[in-house]
């Protein structure tokens, strides 16, 4: 089986003086070509189900008598197998079954080449081939190796069939992607290297299906099924994260991560399938939404199935399955860490390509699969497949976990604030959620918006809702808070409120926020402005206020005013982390009436940037040595005690190197001199981070992609 880089198969070792059939070639480079597969495995032919492949029998002494003796080929998954008799091409075979061949001019005195097809819905896995010799009075036969069935994204019937081709080079070959972050007003990218040709990941892929609880309590059943990119997505899906099997990755999302790599480190899913297949399936530590997402792109891509990464942004996790996430706010604007449900700045899911015969037409197309573990679906942790078109069009109950995906883009946020255990204000934003749908553009780094392909537009509305100080906050979930409206009544606002941020501020620049008021009514009116900005993560509520201001205020009858206020970097430089987001709201309160009218916002700070530069540019050639300059510039207004910058990369260099500086000025530079070398092709990513002795955690990273030419 080894010697399938040479593409033949030797069956009857070095004493072969009474073998028939003595070599068996298996044409891996014509076939891999004619089925696009070229670099998925340097082990094992790799074809695609419903498209014919052919290898060439080589017979010793006395040869393969046609008049007097048939060849017949057996396929087997598992403990199941299927035979297949050698027929010449004119003879007619069922197309739904399995074909073996020879075309004119294929046969020879000592050899004959066989062209074989499998059913178009044959099953994805390792197959092994016994090739048998039929006399009359006896039956030789010959275990000759194996081969590896995917899906066949290329063939119009197969359920994965994509009708464009820059489509097919871009879900299915590229090898390269993007991942897009950070919060809706200020959207970051990261390359991820998929890493389908790298040595190994093949196998890993394979190696998945054969340990999931499926195979593992009914294999037979489960070889079946595998010919259904429905059932196959839901597998993976479940198997990428560890909670319910032998998964891939463990999920972490706060405290320590010494034990593991952080979740923003990973760049490469090559890496993370390699150290689970090395350490028995073990899970690796730690994955995070992006990280889970792209390592079940990776796998999609590598067993046939079209597939891309996509980021909601403020995506909502509504666990009673209302369609309303509820905040809870202090009368002063802290956002407070009470409610069951919760909006992620940014959620990675993953979506894939096929049809869906099993809830009729209409339903085909890119489907939602998400494998980060946050509920369960029919008692795994696995999300999907729902189809897109099911969530834009709101057909309730469409398999698969079609309530808690649409949520997530298109649920209503109900803010409260509450002062003393009553809700004092409310406000219902149909907007947040889902705000912007991002994946990679086809042959470039530009995003494609999906937003439209989930939500159709609706009417804008976000209502300012009065509530009287007697109503009460009975329970702090959102079935409770969503029923305040007919307990206080809906009455008319009288009070308008907005905030914004002037622009995206970059470490060690000032946040600019522009607070604008209405007096919707014909008295002035006395205001208290109370305005609260708290640090977060992506995925969690936020901590203390790092900075407020409160301040009394004079509107005219019908006026508008527009305050503005500036947080100074030193307020938050000490505490932020690179991946921080900062939430900022204000509460407007009528000091006679009692009115409270509130408006948030969410953004992350811009990091300062490294430049990565590769000697001679991008593309570098398979293993020779080249350069790479790192550098990172000081451009704050302090000096930086305990400087250090750290490049590292998945297929370029072996372990961390570092630079380190004692002192690092305004406007100095630190930087570092690597020497790269690649051995395998493909998309490679150097990342390079920077930190200081006054950080909490890394300042900034870079990404930086590298392709690695065989020629």
């Amino acid at each position: 089986m080894n010697g399938m880089q040479q593409t033949v198969h030797n069956i009857c070792g070095a004493d072969n003086g009474h073998c028939r059939l003595k070599l068996v070639n298996f044409e891996a480079h014509e076939n891999h070509v004619s089925h696009e597969t070229q670099g998925l495995s340097r082990k094992h032919l790799v074809v695609r189900r419903g498209k014919p492949f052919k290898l060439t029998l080589l017979f010793g002494s006395p040869s393969w008598s046609p008049a007097t003796e048939r060849l017949v080929l057996n396929v087997w998954l598992g403990d199941m197998s299927k035979r297949i008799p050698v027929q010449p091409s004119g003879k007619q075979s069922d197309p739904q079954g399995w074909s073996a061949k020879i075309y004119p001019g294929d046969r020879h005195p000592k050899s004959v080449t066989i062209h074989i097809c499998s059913p178009v819905l044959s099953s994805v896995g390792l197959y092994h081939l016994q090739v048998d010799i039929e006399a009359t009075q006896n039956t030789t036969r010959y275990a000759v190796g194996t081969f590896v069935l995917l899906c066949n994204p290329w063939l119009k019937d197969d359920p994965v069939y994509m009708p464009s081709d820059v489509q097919i080079q871009e879900y299915i070959k590229s090898d390269y992607g993007l991942v897009y972050m950070g919060s809706n007003l200020n959207i970051s990218k990261q390359p991820w290297s998929f890493g389908q040709y790298e040595p190994g990941v093949l196998e890993a892929c394979l190696q998945l299906l054969q340990v999931s609880p499926q195979h593992l309590t009914d294999k037979n059943k489960d070889y079946i099924l595998r010919a259904d990119p429905v059932y196959i997505s839901r597998v993976i899906c479940a198997m990428v994260n560890c909670n319910d099997d032998y998964g891939i990755l463990e999920g972490k999302w706060k405290g320590s991560y010494k034990d593991g790599v952080k979740p923003t480190e990973w760049s490469s899913s090559a890496d993370i399938l390699h150290r689970w297949a090395s350490s028995k399936c073990s899970p690796v530590r730690y994955g995070q939404c992006w990280v889970f997402a792209s390592v079940l792109c990776t796998v999609m891509r590598v067993l046939g199935i079209p597939s891309r990464v996509v980021t909601v942004f403020n995506a909502a996790h509504d666990g009673d399955g209302n369609m309303k996430i509820v905040e809870y706010y202090s009368s002063t604007g802290e956002k407070r860490n009470v409610s069951k449900d919760s909006i992620w700045n940014f959620h990675v899911w993953v979506e894939c390509w096929m049809r869906r015969p099993d809830l009729g037409a209409g339903f085909d197309g890119w489907q939602v699969v998400d494998p980060t573990p946050q509920e369960k679906s029919a008692g795994i942790y696995c999300c999907g497949p729902c189809p897109v078109t099911a969530i834009q069009r709101r057909c309730g109950g469409t398999p698969y976990d079609f309530a808690f995906i649409c949520a997530s883009v298109d649920a209503d946020v109900l803010r409260l604030i509450v002062h003393n255990g009553r809700v004092v204000g409310k406000t219902v934003d149909t907007e947040c959620v889902g705000q912007i749908i991002y994946t990679k553009s086809i042959n470039s780094d530009r995003p494609e918006n999906l937003t439209q392909n989930y939500k159709k537009k609706r009417e804008q509305l976000v209502r300012m809702i009065a509530m009287p100080c007697g109503a009460t906050l009975s329970a702090q979930n959102a079935s409770d808070a969503g029923s305040l409206r007919s307990e206080a009544g809906e009455m008319s606002p009288s009070l308008g409120v907005s905030l914004n941020i002037d622009e995206v501020p970059s470490v060690g620049d000032s946040i600019i926020i522009c607070v604008t008021v209405t007096n919707q009514s014909s008295s002035p009116r006395v205001l208290m402005e109370h305005l609260n900005a708290q640090l977060k993560e992506y995925n969690s509520s936020p901590q203390e206020t790092f900075w407020k201001r409160d301040k009394e205020v004079h509107i005219q009858p019908g006026g508008v005013l527009k305050l503005r206020h500036t947080i100074p970097p030193s307020e938050y430089e000490s505490i932020l982390v690179g991946d921080d987001i900062v939430n900022v709201a204000v509460v407007i309160k009528d000091v006679r009436t009692k009115e409270r009218v509130l408006a948030a916002q969410e953004f992350s700070i811009r990091s300062p940037q490294i430049t990565i530069e590769i000697e001679g540019g991008d593309s570098i050639q398979m293993k020779k040595e080249h350069t790479a300059q790192v550098s990172f510039t000081n451009t704050l207004t302090k000096t930086l005690t305990g400087a250090v910058l750290t490049v590292e990369g998945c297929g370029l260099l072996q372990g961390k190197h570092e630079a380190r500086l004692v002192f690092l000025q305004p406007g100095d530079k630190i930087e570092k001199t690597v020497s790269i070398m690649a051995n395998s092709p493909g998309t490679k990513l150097l990342m390079a981070t920077f930190s200081h002795s006054t950080s909490l955690g890394i300042v900034s990273r870079s990404f930086h992609k590298v392709s690695v030419m065989t020629e």
